[in-house]
């Protein structure tokens, strides 16, 4: 940090830049406009952060984070308990309750298996889920882990807990996205593509 550039300034600017997907450079532009916006703009914020921890909690049954425990889902009768839905982070609930074509459980891994990043399956909420699913009643776990090498290392070792329980597990359809055209379709995701095809 130079001496042309306030403490506080530069404090903002290097807690910006730890957050994923902020480099110091975008960091510095939104440091920036906090100020040229006000102390209005910039104290919204630090109370919008502040709730961030204070106002949420993660569901005891499903482990999304919610403003109440058991969460939204987990409390509405009409849900199906048969179904769980596992999902590597709560964005992806959101999602898929966006589509609205879901009506069932959901549980959130909190991430995904990866090596590389030394997280383990004892760094997710495995254990959470095999609890529930010893409890009885489920019938179908859904894996909706991302389709990527770390997604699909996280499916197969669900998979491999999971079937022993008498619980039917399968995976999202993966292949052509709606209005994509073939041409323009990889090798891998036009394989999969036809591999997953269904009778009309």
């Amino acid at each position: 940090m130079t001496t042309a550039m306030p403490r506080a300034v530069g404090r903002l600017i290097e807690g910006l830049s730890r957050l994923p997907g902020i480099g110091p450079k975008t960091a510095s532009r939104l440091t920036y406009y906090l100020l040229r916006a006000g102390q209005g703009e910039a104290e919204a914020l630090a109370e919008a952060l502040a709730a961030l921890h204070q106002e949420t909690v993660l569901c005891s049954v499903c482990c999304n984070i919610s403003e109440s425990d058991p969460c939204a889902v987990c409390a509405d009768p009409q849900r199906t308990r048969e179904t769980v839905c596992v999902v590597e982070e709560p964005l992806d609930v959101v999602a898929i309750e966006n589509t609205g074509s879901y009506k069932g459980m959901y549980h959130v891994l909190h991430g995904h298996i990866s090596p590389m990043e030394r997280i383990g399956p004892d760094d997710l909420r495995i254990q959470q889920l095999l609890r529930r699913l010893e409890g009885g009643g489920v019938r179908e776990v859904i894996v909706a882990t991302n389709p990527t090498l770390e997604g699909d290392a996280t499916a197969i070792y669900l998979a491999r807990l999971v079937q022993p329980l008498g619980v039917t597990v399968t995976r999202l359809a993966l292949g052509l996205p709606r209005g994509g055209d073939l041409e323009y379709a990889d090798r891998m995701t036009l394989a999969e593509a036809i591999a997953g095809r269904r009778r009309i």
